[in-house]
């Protein structure tokens, strides 16, 4: 159901926040459907919206193309809120996550307007609970931003070819629900 902003509501959906290389819809698509060319039937379940999560951080990941976040009070992360998501779709994202990972519920803030790249300007809106992929081991993490401007110009098309999503996963270690909210 929509409500008045165009926002999915997250009653009876799983809404997850994505602060990395799944805050891009061609990667989504590529995780949850196997291709980043999706049918407009599909796009049209997912919706994207621009969000912030306070008290964590995010970070590159040593060695890697994509960042992770840990709690980290004073901090917030800019993300996607992104609504219409089914279990199988979960069960495809703890899979791609892997055992790095562990889904948690979080709140968000989605942005009515959004500010400059620091964040200045930015406009907060309603708040909306969303599953997030926490980073688990913070010594694996390089003490600077990730970039979402470097990945797309750098590694996006190699992101979204066919099946390399899903190349280094290993299906017996996927992200854990931790259950807290």
């Amino acid at each position: 159901m929509a409500d008045q902003s165009g926002v999915q509501a997250d009653e009876g959906v799983h809404c997850a926040f994505f602060y990395g290389t799944l805050m891009v819809p061609d990667v989504f698509y590529s995780v949850c459907y196997g291709s980043k060319d999706v049918p407009k039937a599909i796009a049209q379940l997912h919706s994207f919206h621009p969000a912030l999560l306070h008290g964590y951080c995010r970070r590159r990941v040593r060695y890697a193309d994509y960042p992770g976040i840990i709690e980290d009070e004073g901090h917030q992360v800019f993300g996607s809120f992104t609504t219409g998501l089914t279990s199988a779709n979960m069960d495809k994202l703890d899979y791609f996550e892997g055992s790095q990972y562990v889904r948690r519920k979080v709140s968000v803030k989605l942005l009515d307007k959004v500010g400059g790249e620091n964040g200045e300007g930015n406009v907060e809106g309603e708040e909306r609970t969303a599953e997030v992929y926490v980073f688990l081991d913070r010594n694996d993490l390089e003490d600077q931003e990730w970039d979402l401007e470097h990945f797309r110009r750098e590694k996006l098309a190699r992101w979204t070819r066919a099946g390399y999503v899903f190349e280094d996963c290993d299906p017996d270690n996927p992200a854990k629900a931790d259950g807290r909210s």
